[in-house]
């Protein structure tokens, strides 16, 4: 017969209520070494289960944090998840995991199961930027903290990667190097990420006294090799460009396919800058230079503000937090090919 929380007790020698303060991780600080100790091995020696039901029941809790993706193909999202899992495990939740796909419709499927299982909180890392059709469904299911994405509202907690850095960190890079004629291959327009990286090489550029010329901008319309390298085939067909900025890796990967569908050597023609850093960005050839952003420490500082919210709910203000990223620079960028060398076919 399976052990109750009563047969614990008996065994450790100790009030029921004192092993529930025992297994909850955010109560055990109240309860002394050697007693919890003592109810380990009571719990162990039972085989012991905790019945997650009855105590969703008694404390109005399902112990459950919704995490709705954007899109799990995403390699960068693989990393959030485990800072997520590891974060909320620690603190006695799990994480239920949802993939919209970016499709309006499956996220409200995915909402509205999320709402029957009683999440008590969601952290949101879909990819798009304002809402506008219905700007509170998330907050409408349970109290939220936005991963990736901003959505501009004050009243939501955010972590974010500060782009801005990045940006600036890649512009300085290429200057040393010689380049002046630096193009953007910018992310979807409702991608928060896309507008803040695109705001970055725009201040980046004029902080360095560069104009911005709108024909080395070009703007995709959703994130993968194709449109990379689609876009890479405008700026070398259109433009003098001698260094090319991806908006992330992924994108940057189809401009470096582009480069050698036309015999382009890199960095010898041209200079090519992702960003994210994800695990393939070191194994292509010529490894990439890119800028990392710790997207296993952003889920992690996401989950703690949300155990911040549900834990300390009266006085919990909604902050942003942006992470620092760093430039990891590699062999696809060099100094400028001289006038007439690029041998774009």
């Amino acid at each position: 017969m399976r052990a109750r929380l009563d047969d614990v007790a008996k065994l450790a020698n100790v009030h029921p209520a004192t092993v529930s303060r025992a297994l909850n991780v955010r109560t055990q600080n109240k309860v002394s070494r050697e007693t919890l100790e003592r109810v380990m091995r009571a719990v162990e020696e039972l085989d012991y289960r905790p019945n997650t039901m009855a105590r969703s029941l008694a404390s109005a809790r399902s112990s459950t944090i919704g995490v709705v993706i954007g899109d799990l193909a995403v390699p960068l999202f693989a990393h959030m998840i485990r800072g997520i899992d590891d974060a909320t495990s620690a603190a006695g939740y799990t994480a239920l995991i949802v993939n919209t796909d970016n499709d309006i419709e499956r996220e409200r499927r995915h909402l509205h199961t999320l709402e029957e299982r009683r999440v008590d909180g969601l952290i949101v890392t879909t990819s798009t930027l304002g809402d506008t059709d219905d700007p509170h469904r998330f907050s409408r299911v349970a109290p939220v903290v936005n991963l990736l994405r901003s959505s501009g509202d004050p009243q939501v907690g955010q972590v974010i990667s500060n782009d801005a850095m990045g940006m600036t960190q890649i512009i300085d890079h290429l200057l040393e190097l010689g380049h002046r004629r630096i193009a953007l291959v910018a992310g979807p327009p409702r991608v928060s990420t896309a507008l803040a990286r695109l705001r970055g090489y725009r201040n980046a550029m004029m902080e360095n006294g560069l104009d911005i010329d709108q024909n080395l901008i070009v703007t995709i319309d959703h994130i993968d090799t194709a449109q990379g390298r689609k876009a890479a085939a405008h700026i070398l067909d259109n433009t003098d460009a001698t260094a090319i900025v991806g908006f992330n890796d992924m994108v940057t990967f189809g401009v470096l396919q582009e480069m050698r569908a036309r015999g382009c050597e890199c960095p010898r023609d041209i200079s090519i800058v992702g960003y994210s850093d994800v695990p393939a960005a070191e194994l292509v050839a010529p490894a990439l230079t890119t800028v990392a952003v710790n997207h296993y420490e952003m889920g992690v500082e996401a989950a703690r503000m949300m155990m911040d919210l549900l834990d300390k709910p009266d006085s919990y203000v909604p902050r942003s937090v942006e992470l620092p990223v760093h430039l990891v620079v590699r062999e696809t960028t060099g100094t400028v090919a001289p006038a007439g060398v690029r041998s774009v076919q």
